[in-house]
Order: structure tokens, then sequence, then C-alpha cells
């Protein structure tokens, strides 16, 4: 896809709606639906990159209350013609059908290459690439792993999503833990997988999430890594102009 001027490709992640409290994610929810207001009039396409919720389980006949205003925003523009594709974080990997019927988003688990205006992008929430993290590859096997699930669906969604709720308010969003310091790139371990794709194939730029601090690496001279940060502490987001893909601030005017 070529973009004419106008157009531009939108990305944002990990908004984890839902914590610390109701009121407070209310007003953050606001807040992204005035962002998707501002960029709606340019977009060529929305990314919205994973843990969008910060708990999101589907029954058949069932899904989490809530985040109204951002679903119906959302449906308001993929109405217009304007492309939203979401992708599942660590937070909401129970994420099927619903939202693909009710809102018209295209919904993805895993990263995708992408090319616009000659550029190659490779997308991705970024949980469970690189070396490391054991401990959270071998529980995402454990959450993704069919019988498991079908199994959780069987409790009662007031039990069901009281345990998860239970699970979330630990969480280091849900806890105010900051993912405030850079560790370096030999320690990153999303850089270390960048770099490891570009030993297979180039991408001019790897965008992702999951890390929670908006982080722009120059991986070599054509190739950049560009982490999504998150709508607690940043409200950062990425725009590629046709041209180039940099971070940007959400300021309300």
């Amino acid at each position: 896809m070529t973009l004419n001027g106008k157009q531009k490709i939108y990305f944002a992640s990990d908004f984890h709606l839902g914590v610390p409290n109701y009121e407070s994610s209310l007003i953050r929810e606001k807040k992204i639906v005035a962002w998707l207001d501002t960029i709606k009039h340019d977009a060529a396409e929305i990314y919205l990159v994973g843990d969008l919720f910060d708990w999101w389980f589907e029954y058949k006949y069932t899904a989490p209350k809530g985040f109204i205003r951002l679903l119906g925003k959302i449906a308001e523009i993929t109405d217009s013609g304007i492309p939203v594709h979401i992708f599942t974080g660590n937070h909401d990997m129970w994420m099927y059908d619903y939202l693909p019927q009710e809102i018209g988003v295209t919904v993805y688990k895993e990263p995708i290459e992408r090319t616009y205006s000659g550029k190659t992008f490779f997308i991705g929430h970024g949980d469970g690439l690189g070396p490391g993290d054991h401990s959270y590859k071998f529980i995402k096997k454990i959450l993704t792993n069919k019988f498991l699930q079908w199994m959780y669906a069987r409790l009662h969604p007031n039990l069901a999503f009281g345990i998860a709720t239970y699970f979330c308010r630990r969480s280091r969003i849900a806890t105010g833990t900051s993912d405030s310091v850079y560790l370096g790139d030999d320690k990153e371990w999303l850089v270390s997988f960048c770099k490891e794709k570009l030993t297979e194939k180039h991408y001019d730029y790897f965008v992702f999430g999951h890390r929670h601090l908006p982080i722009e690496v120059n991986l070599s001279e054509n190739s950049k890594y560009v982490n999504l940060g998150e709508w607690i502490n940043y409200y950062t987001y990425a725009v590629f102009d046709g041209t180039e893909l940099y971070l940007k601030k959400y300021n309300e005017s």
C-alpha cells in the first residue's frame, strides 16, 4: 500500500483498561477516544497492538462488560472504511470473534508483516519474543492451550472474571510499577529479537508494545525498533507518514 500525502498509519498499545479501578480507567478510556477522534481524519489504517484491556475472556454468549466508549468509537471508525487491527496481548489473549463481528476489526494472535510506501514492518505485541522470560513463555503455553481454555469457560462468568481480576490487580500496571529504565541493547529482549530477525530478512521497522516504555532504537543504518509505551504514564503512540515512523505523545488540548 502506498500512502498519499494526507494518509498516515497509527500505532498504539497497552491501554490496560480496567485497572487500577473503574474511575481512573474511565478517564483513560475517554482520553483514548479523544485521541482516536484526532487521528481519524487522516488515518489510512490504525493498529492497536495488544493489552487494550487488562483482562478479556469471551464466552460463547458473554464478553466482559464495559469499555463501551472505546468499542463504539472503533466501530464508528471501521464503519467509515478505515481498517482497525487489534493484536492480542498477554492480558487479553482470549479474544476471538466478538470484536470482529461487533465492531469490524481484524484480530491477530501472532506478529504480522506489512509493507507501506515501500517500507517493511514487523508488527506484534512483543510478549514471549526474544531470549529469556522463560517463566512467562511457559505460562503462555498453558493459557493458550485449547483444552484448558475450554475448561476455564465451564466456570460461571462471575467466578471466572473474579479470578482474572484478582490476578490482574497484581500486574505491574495495576500496582503502579513503571518500566522507566532502558536496560541496554544487550539486556532488552525485544532488541535481541529484532537483531536476530534482521539476520534472516530486512525490515525497516519493528513495532511492538508490551515493554511499556517508549523506545526508539536504531538497529542499523536503515532499520529501527519502536516500542509504543503505554497509556497510564506516557500516552505515547507511533505515526508512519509515508516516509518515516516516529513516536509522539498525546496531549489533550
